[in-house]
């Protein structure tokens, strides 16, 4: 057999992607693609050699919510790794940035691609070798769920000692949800996403989420709004949890420097530090319930200060482009492009380059003279199918007006940003994808005729009539947006550029911008 790399993974992996085709007959039909995926899921963990108990061994802190989810894991991941320095801990998340082997994690590392490689085909010969037992059951799982299944086989190969696990979608259903026994489960913060598949209220996102919870083992959640915890305590006293915690933010935690940024990361850490407490405890021995922490550990709070997330709040100074600054946040619900806009419209981050910034410097002598920087503010933004444009900017630009008023700033909503590009998911200008960020669930229309974008752009002209028309660009790649910036960029002193609403277009600009040695 010819040696296959990892380039045949991600090409093998690809194929196992829903095309844009198969999502459209769907809808039409008004039917999920995957109503019940659990017993597949079991099955194909079966044919690859396990069975669900062992999975018990991994020792796993399960965690969803509707935004916030992967921050948690990543400050439960590094709170763990920093208290116990000898252990091996696994971490699954996803989406992944710019390379699909981010996703699964041992110490904090992504798998090298020799080792993705390996582990990848080791899944696949076996579910080849092994067809499915059930009628009407695919020999491979789709794409989601085979990279949990290599997670699961790459962490037990490995014998981590701990596992971090975010769900996907939902909860219930998702293919995550197969470990019998996890140590603690966690929900993060509630909100309306994936509605089509979750249901269109807080109730029913709720009964979904909860659906992680099981008997004997601990259920955490961060305040809910009133109508979400009522359905959380209910899910959790119907699975028989050992117990269920309200997490509320810890005396003291205001004081450390968080390793993720904003302000809304005090929820996240909140439950990471509690979660971390009781696995911790139950990795010990003791199987009662050990006290909420009053007091936050010092490994702990390393572990909170060194925590990485990229792509969440994040400020990336251009490494070849010295006036450009990057601001790189995922946010693609309403709530989370609230709290991004929290972080971003700031004395310290986006508000201060204004356009007409004044830095007073010495000249050598006693009198001060006034430098004056010309400065420009760039948005980047794409949703993606499903998503309300209009909600979502009309979101930022309202928070964004409070903001400014808060801060005593002259300036004025509508010409916040001096342009604003959308653009699609398109990583390069010939209209390809980088291997990793290829997506076959969009369409050859979509990627040409730019219908979602040029909507984008319509709901920005109603939300600010006043916004120069030659100020707003429709390009048809992420490549095509990052060459917009550095045109920009000639003309100007200093070019902060939001990405936001995608954290596909936010890996896509990584990529493109060439940011991945310091942004990753």
């Amino acid at each position: 057999m010819a040696t296959r790399n990892y380039q045949d993974a991600i090409e093998h992996l690809n194929t196992l992607q829903t095309s844009a085709d198969t999502l459209e007959t769907a809808k039409a039909a008004r039917s999920r693609l995957n109503p019940n995926p659990i017993p597949k899921m079991i099955e194909s963990l079966e044919r690859i050699g396990y069975t669900c108990e062992d999975l018990n061994k991994l020792n796993v802190i399960h965690v969803t919510g509707t935004k916030g989810k992967g921050s948690t894991c990543a400050f439960t991941d590094s709170i763990v790794r920093h208290a116990r320095p000898n252990w091996r801990i696994g971490l699954y998340t996803s989406p992944h940035l710019v390379a699909v082997r981010e996703r699964i994690r041992i110490g904090g590392v992504p798998l090298s691609e020799d080792d993705f490689t390996r582990y990848f085909f080791e899944v696949w010969d076996r579910l080849q070798q092994n067809g499915p037992r059930t009628p009407d059951f695919p020999v491979m799982p789709s794409y989601f769920r085979y990279l949990t299944l290599m997670a699961f086989h790459t962490f037990l190969a490995e014998r981590v000692n701990a596992t971090i696990l975010e769900v996907g979608i939902g909860g219930v259903n998702d293919s995550t949800n197969i470990v019998p026994r996890p140590i603690v489960t966690g929900i993060a913060a509630l909100g309306l996403d994936h509605t089509s598949a979750l249901g269109k209220t807080i109730a029913a996102i709720a009964e979904k989420k909860g659906g992680i919870y099981k008997n004997g083992v601990p259920a955490l959640s961060v305040s809910q709004p009133e109508e979400g915890m009522i359905v959380l305590k209910e899910r959790a006293e119907a699975s028989q949890a050992s117990y269920f915690m309200e997490v509320s933010t810890l005396p003291g935690i205001g004081n450390v420097t968080l390793g993720l940024a904003g302000e809304h990361q005090l929820q996240n850490a909140a439950l990471a530090v509690q979660m971390a407490h009781i696995f911790l405890h139950a990795m010990n021995g003791p199987q009662y319930r050990p006290e909420p922490l009053s007091r936050v550990p010092e490994s702990f709070i390393t572990g909170l200060e060194n925590a990485k997330w990229p792509g969440r709040c994040q400020t990336v100074s251009d490494p070849k482009y010295q006036n450009i600054t990057w601001y790189l946040d995922g946010a693609h619900t309403a709530e989370s492009v609230f709290c991004c806009t929290r972080w971003f419209v700031n004395p310290r981050v986006g508000l201060c380059n204004s356009p007409t910034s004044t830095t007073v410097v010495a000249n050598g002598t006693s009198d001060l003279t006034a430098e004056k920087f010309r400065c420009a503010r760039v948005l980047i933004f794409n949703c993606t199918k499903g998503r309300s444009g209009l909600n979502l900017l009309g979101t930022m630009l309202e928070e964004t007006q409070k903001l400014l008023l808060q801060y005593g700033s002259t300036e004025h909503v509508e010409n916040f940003f001096q342009q604003v590009i959308f653009c699609n998911n398109v990583t390069y200008a010939d209209g390809h994808f980088k291997g990793d960020l290829t997506s076959r669930a969009m369409s050859a229309d979509a990627r040409t005729e730019l219908k979602a974008q040029h909507e984008l752009a319509d709901a920005w002209v109603q939300l600010v009539p006043t916004f120069p028309t030659d100020s707003i660009h429709v390009v048809p790649s992420i490549e095509h947006a990052v060459q917009e910036v550095r045109g920009i960029s000639t003309t100007f002193d200093r070019v902060s550029v939001l990405v936001t609403g995608s954290l596909h277009l936010v890996g896509g600009v990584i990529e493109v911008a060439d940011l991945s040695s310091v942004a990753l």
